[in-house]
């Protein structure tokens, strides 16, 4: 059960958009000729497989000639998975199995819906078939719902699907799991929870995972995926090229404090200084704690080497 659910003593806030005060978002002109990298990460839906493909190394493949293609899952897809699924996936040990699930997503040639539809067991980049069906309902893929089509690039078509899909070598897919007790850090504690899949995969990113599994303490101030899926299109996928890593580290950063404050401290605090060097207000008030703009939503959720509390908008320093 999600974390939103077991602490349902906070109240969610409603959503709302903020200003990025210099982080740069992608952007295209219209009628431009772009990639199916950047045709994805120009849509709100599509930042963790963005994410995913970055983290892989199958950018370069998929920016290439082509053509491809690439039956896409959301990003509700993939908060689907099994908690600490994707978290797992993305660690540098297994890479191979992560582009091994990005390229059972693959077909070789800009192949469109209608044409799709009439496909039956074609083979994938990644070698083995997926089975395609349609009926009254729709197309499916091995199950999974094509829920749009037709994403044209300049190296191919993208495919909207709700669920990812996993090849039949990999079924026996790990999913990350602690035993009860059992002393675990502020990573490992966000990687087994269904909310925190996408600050994972920034933390793993960024290169900051030795610092938040080390000794600490730290207090965490976690936003959930649904706080990441607030950002302007394609931010995320922007912080995360390797180029923009020292901006990342610092957005990260800008989320931890130094030492475990459980939430009763965290409400009594004012400008704390933060790891980046910023400070962040803190306000408590009838609706709740909020950090600068961010709502506390769930708080005290100990690891070996601190604690966690829960925001619904990510942090950004100016």
């Amino acid at each position: 059960m999600k974390i939103l659910q077991r602490f349902f003593a906070y109240s969610l806030s409603a959503l709302f958009l903020f200003t990025l005060s210099s982080l740069a978002v992608a952007a295209y002109k219209k009628g431009e000729e772009i990639n199916l990298v950047e045709v994805a990460a120009t849509n709100d839906d599509f930042q963790t497989l963005v994410m995913a493909i970055r983290a892989s190394g199958l950018s370069g493949t998929l920016e290439g000639k082509g053509p491809f293609t690439l039956l896409a899952p959301t990003d509700d897809a993939f908060a689907k998975l099994p908690a600490g699924t994707l978290a797992d996936l993305l660690k540098p040990e297994n890479k191979e199995q992560l582009q091994a699930v990005l390229k059972y997503h693959l077909l070789i040639g800009a192949i469109t819906s209608e044409e799709v539809s009439k496909l039956k067991l074609p083979e994938t980049v990644q070698g083995e078939t997926v089975q395609i069906e349609s009926g009254e309902d729709g197309v499916t893929i091995n199950g999974a719902k094509v829920i749009a089509g037709e994403l044209n690039a300049s190296n191919g078509v993208i495919h909207v699907i709700d669920t990812v899909l996993i090849p039949g070598t990999l079924s026996s897919l790990t999913v990350a799991g602690y035993k009860k007790g059992e002393k675990i850090n502020l990573v490992e504690v966000a990687a087994t929870n269904d909310d925190f899949q996408t600050l994972v995969m920034a933390i793993r990113a960024s290169g900051l995972s030795g610092t938040l599994e080390g000794k600490g303490p730290f207090t965490l101030l976690a936003p959930t995926d649904d706080a990441f899926a607030k950002l302007p299109a394609g931010t995320l996928a922007d912080l995360l090229k390797p180029e923009n890593k020292e901006q990342l580290q610092a957005v990260l950063k800008y989320h931890l404090l130094i030492g475990a404050f459980t939430s009763e401290e965290v409400s009594k605090l004012k400008l704390p200084e933060t790891v980046e060097g910023e400070t962040v207000q803190i306000e408590d008030g009838e609706d709740g704690v909020t950090i600068n703009d961010a709502k506390l939503i769930a708080g005290d959720l100990n690891a070996s080497n601190g604690v966690i509390h829960v925001i619904d908008t990510v942090l950004i320093p100016e």
